[in-house]
């Protein structure tokens, strides 16, 4: 990666101001005052219902009041957003450091590495304007200034851990609006550049593992749920992304008339739970149904990656899903479940690109070698 304009701060989290504790969609915890241990990449096997979720998202929009939405602003002004942003202090997961990147400066490929890290999205990788991020020394969090709105904060964790993710956000939510003055209506709430983000401007999300439903093509429950629901269903890297290796983001779509704590509580206790029972059962069917049908594509799977020369990326993604579901069943100990999380993100080209020294575009054969080696 290519930082700019480094800083680092090591403030503490403070309490919301009286403005936003007063409003009708004020950040506050979800649970209690005392901060929920949050378990990191790095421990991903030991999360909650790592099994089934990949990892969980907190998404927060925020605009700056005085200044046009970014779609409407000009360079100068979304520049000017920049710097008033970089002067501020964070709080809650920045409280470590904070490392500030230009993205605009940024070159191409470490652009896409902070994309494949979830760091940033897809469509601010291309974007042209000035704009950067502030990423914190763990990567859990991360502020992407001038995407679709002036602030498109984000907390990631593995599994299902949306409580503490929230509580971090708040925290971060409240610190920022210390300093800056966001564009909020008495009535609609905190305004964004998209109206299904108005109201809170949380997006409250989960990438879920489904491969046992694909398999008995069940994902039809998935899919009439999600409607139930008033969810999007996206893809593995997000909005306009397929699902590759049975893997599906969920998030809600409803953001006005519910309090962040509401919608975060919904989607930890309620929704998140009701696909994870799904999923869960259609994996017990399968091993009633046929145990050795299935070793056997898991089996195959593994063979596959042990032995190719040539891998594209979504092949790469299709075998380890089925490898990871045969570590969450118990039916491929020898493969441990953080391995495959880890080869999930490894195999995309930037990052086997700066593994391996290949060339964008050109990775099949360093891909199918990284993954041989990785599993031996």
């Amino acid at each position: 990666m290519t930082p700019s304009d480094p800083n680092s701060t090591d403030g503490a989290p403070t309490q919301p101001t009286a403005a936003s504790s007063s409003s009708p969609t004020s950040s506050s915890s979800p649970t209690s005052p005392h901060t929920s241990r949050l378990v990191h990449f790095d421990d991903a096997q030991a999360a909650p219902d790592a099994d089934c979720v990949l990892s969980s998202r907190i998404r927060l929009a925020r605009n700056l009041l005085g200044f046009h939405f970014v779609n409407k602003a000009t360079p100068p002004m979304l520049a000017d957003v920049v710097h008033r942003v970089q002067s501020v202090r964070f709080g809650g997961p920045f409280a470590g450091g904070v490392r500030w990147v230009n993205v605009q400066a940024t070159a191409p490929a470490d652009r896409l590495l902070l994309s494949e890290r979830n760091l940033i999205s897809r469509p601010f990788v291309e974007a042209q304007h000035p704009r950067g991020v502030a990423i914190s020394s763990d990567e859990s969090a991360s502020v992407m200034v001038n995407e679709e709105d002036h602030l498109r904060m984000q907390m990631l964790a593995p599994g299902l851990q949306l409580v503490a993710l929230a509580e971090r956000m708040f925290a971060l939510d409240a610190e920022l609006e210390h300093s800056l003055e966001f564009a909020f209506h008495p009535r609609f709430g905190y305004l964004t550049a998209c109206p299904t983000n108005v109201g809170t401007g949380i997006r409250v999300s989960a990438m879920l593992h489904l491969p046992a439903l694909r398999m008995l093509e069940e994902l039809d429950k998935v899919q009439r749920a999600a409607k139930d629901l008033h969810l999007a269903v996206r893809g593995f890297h997000g909005e306009g992304t397929d699902a590759l290796g049975d893997f599906f983001q969920v998030s809600n779509q409803v953001t006005l008339g519910k309090s962040e704590v509401d919608i975060v509580a919904e989607f930890n206790s309620v929704i998140v739970p009701r696909f994870i029972a799904y999923e869960r059962a259609a994996r017990k069917a399968l091993l009633e149904r046929d145990r050795e049908a299935l070793d056997d594509r898991i089996y195959r799977a593994l063979g596959i990656l042990r032995t190719c020369r040539l891998l594209k990326l979504d092949e790469a993604i299709k075998f380890l899903s089925r490898l990871r579901l045969g570590a969450a069943t118990g039916r491929l100990p020898e493969v441990p479940l953080a391995l495959i999380d880890r080869l999930l993100l490894e195999v995309q080209p930037a990052h086997l690109a700066r593994t391996t020294g290949c060339e964008l575009g050109a990775d099949r054969a360093a891909r199918a070698e990284f993954v041989r080696r990785s599993l031996r």
